[in-house]
């Protein structure tokens, strides 16, 4: 696995080993920006379910200022350390040791908003309807918030959450991208 493209394009990323996790490929990486950029002018990204950190790098990489990384599992946090510190800008990263919604609540208090949100939960334990709504409920999205949702393809999330309109559903293989952005 690598970063796709950007300023760290090309660097090789560590993954863990083992079913904790489970790494987006970088086909299905390079598409989600595609889909969303596929590069930025400045903003914050969350990636509430940082696995190696992988996508909130990519992030990084292609022009946002800052990314949040949040993952509970000790040894991956470990991965996300490893990797941050590869890209030398360990200044653009937050990293986050802690459950998705307790992270969310801890963010609440802060006050921060994000122009990004990337959330890839493990498949099995996803609940990324009720996560979208609490990000919305804690006023931590701006207007200009772009949502996406990596699932098993069989997951079939509603067009509308809250005020967020899908704007597109892809396919690859057994996984499924969405991709919310506020209804005009």
């Amino acid at each position: 696995m690598r970063v796709v493209a950007g300023e760290f394009g090309g660097r090789k990323l560590k993954t863990l080993t083992g079913s904790n996790t489970r790494p987006t490929t970088d086909k299905v990486k390079g598409a989600i920006f595609n889909m969303i950029g596929p590069y930025f002018d400045g903003g914050v990204a969350l990636d509430l379910f940082s696995g190696s950190g992988s996508l909130g790098i990519e992030a990084v990489s292609r022009g946002m200022d800052q990314a949040v990384l949040v993952e509970k599992n000790f040894r991956a946090m470990e991965i996300v350390r490893e990797n941050v510190a590869m890209t030398k800008n360990e200044a653009a990263f937050q990293l986050m040791k802690m459950p998705a919604n307790q992270a969310i609540q801890q963010l609440a208090v802060r006050k921060e908003q994000f122009d990004l949100v990337l959330l890839d939960p493990p498949y099995a334990k996803q609940e990324i309807v009720k996560q979208i709504e609490m990000l919305l409920q804690n006023e931590l999205l701006s207007t200009e918030s772009i949502v996406v949702c990596e699932t098993d393809q069989s997951v079939v999330l509603p067009e509308m959450i809250g005020k967020l309109k899908e704007r597109k559903r892809q396919d690859y293989g057994i996984t499924a991208i969405t991709i919310y952005d506020w209804e005009d």
